[in-house]
């Protein structure tokens, strides 16, 4: 048997070792193999992963943005024109997957903190332009009433009557303007400017219609049981509000159309309608009329419209300081109504007309049997002159009647209105009236001193109620 060489035993053991390691390496190779392609697709899929989220990141960063775009361009200038115009609307997000988010409640803040920055400022503007304007139309309005004094100085100064006429037509517009200038002056704070004694208050409803043009249109009736007269305070303040509502029925009616006001007497006081054969006024200009007129939410002059309106908006400021009421309503008639509703605690009062007589100008109550006087009522041969500034004083009154002929004051009941000495009986007065028709009719000269001694009575208490010292509406609040 041949041997194998011990050298060729140990060349196949070596080679049989290096077999069994080539093997072993290669298994773990391939193992290696095995775990790197592992690593490599879970690093591919986070790659992948991330480049999704960068993507998304992206496009949300544009997004933003775009809404902060949205925010700048867009949303903060209709802010700014809502804040003035409410009807304008703000638009909402441009993405409505911002809704709810961090970025929706931050740029919600920016708009909250804009609009309280843009109303402060405009506050503050609108203050410093009203306190220019109430220094204005104070020194314009005292300039009016000086010039008001020198017409009616003029008027007793010359004698030719169209001289005169023209005269009495410069009073006339000298008026409106002080009209226009007194409602301005009170939008903007400050006091009408007039202090007067306790009026009636058919005489300060008369006042108040010939202080406009178109006056000969308005039809007074006085249904009011007593001589109720308005508290010396409130007299000027609700003479300018039933102005300004007569100025809105003229300008709204046809110039043929009447306008009337009726005067009614209440438990707890007295009220003054206003009714127009107009126009009228649509749901939504009722509500905003009324906003005005309840002066609960302070105002802006930029708010008045261009050109401003101020008549409702002043009488608004005039019924939150003293007291009474404005209501605005459709007419019966097709038109507006408005109604000034005036308490008798603590603006109305009951004069004794034996002391002081109720002026030949305003009407007379409308009783039974006994016909209504009419304002614009003037001495025969008498020429219609411009209505005075407010209802003068009446030198031509009739005689008071005795204190016979009146019974003693009643005794009013819990929440009415005191009770006061009543008229002379209609069969008296009918008497009476006969007596005046028997009358031989007047002359021209007695007719002409007649009215003279009338513009005389204007000027005396135009004087006496410049002549007394000015109060503040808050002294007047207080008094």
């Amino acid at each position: 048997m041949t041997s194998i060489p011990e050298a060729l035993l140990w060349c196949l053991s070596a080679g049989t070792a290096a077999a069994v390691v080539l093997a072993a390496l290669s298994i773990r190779a391939r193992g290696q193999r095995a775990g790197l392609r592992t690593r490599l697709s879970a690093a591919e899929e986070q790659n992948s992963a991330t480049l999704h989220s960068n993507t998304e990141l992206s496009a949300r960063l544009r997004a933003t943005e775009a809404e902060i775009r949205h925010l700048a361009g867009t949303r903060l200038p209709d802010l700014t024109l809502a804040l003035a115009h409410p009807h304008v609307p703000v638009p909402g997000l441009k993405d409505a997957r911002f809704a709810g988010t961090e970025t929706d409640h931050a740029l919600s803040a920016v708009l909250e903190q804009v609009s309280d920055a843009i109303t402060k400022e405009r506050s503050r503007v609108d203050a410093a332009a009203q306190s220019t304007l109430r220094g204005a139309t104070t020194t314009i309005q005292a300039l009016l009433y000086q010039l008001q004094t020198a017409l009616q100085e003029m008027q007793h100064r010359y004698d030719d009557p169209s001289v005169a006429q023209d005269l009495l037509n410069a009073d006339f517009l000298n008026e409106q303007a002080l009209r226009r200038i007194q409602a301005t002056g009170v939008v903007c704070g400050a006091w009408p400017g007039l202090t007067r004694e306790d009026s009636y208050l058919a005489e300060l409803v008369v006042g108040a219609t010939s202080r406009l043009r178109g006056y000969e249109r308005v039809q007074v009736s006085n249904q009011l049981r007593d001589p109720i007269a308005v508290v010396a305070r409130a007299v000027e303040p609700i003479a300018i509000v039933v102005t300004e509502l007569l100025a809105n029925a003229l300008h709204h009616s046809h110039r043929e159309l009447p306008v009337t006001i009726t005067l009614q007497q209440g438990n707890r006081g007295a009220s003054v309608i206003v009714d127009d054969y107009g126009v009228g006024m649509h749901d939504d200009e009722i509500k905003a009329a009324m906003e005005l007129l309840s002066g609960e939410d302070s105002l802006l002059l930029t708010q008045l419209g261009d050109p401003p309106r101020s008549g409702f908006a002043a009488a608004g400021q005039l019924v939150r300081q003293y007291g009474f009421g404005v209501h605005v309503e459709p007419s019966p008639y097709g038109g507006v109504r408005a109604v000034v509703y005036i308490p008798g605690d603590p603006l109305l009062t009951v004069l004794d007309e034996s002391t002081q007589p109720m002026s030949v100008m305003a009407p007379l109550p409308h009783r039974s049997g006994m016909p209504e006087r009419s304002h614009s009522a003037l001495p025969t041969g008498a020429t219609t002159p411009a209505p005075p500034a407010a209802a003068p004083a009446a030198p031509a009154a009739p005689a008071a009647p005795s204190a016979a002929s009146y019974e003693a004051p009643a005794q009013p009941a819990e929440g009415e209105l005191p009770r006061r000495r009543r008229r002379k009986p209609v069969s008296e007065l009918d008497e009476s009236a006969e007596r005046t028709d028997s009358l031989p009719p007047r002359s021209p000269e007695e007719t002409g001193s007649r009215w003279a001694a009338l513009q005389r009575g204007t000027e005396s208490g135009r004087a006496a109620a410049q002549s007394e010292p000015p109060r503040s509406p808050e002294g007047n609040a207080q008094s």
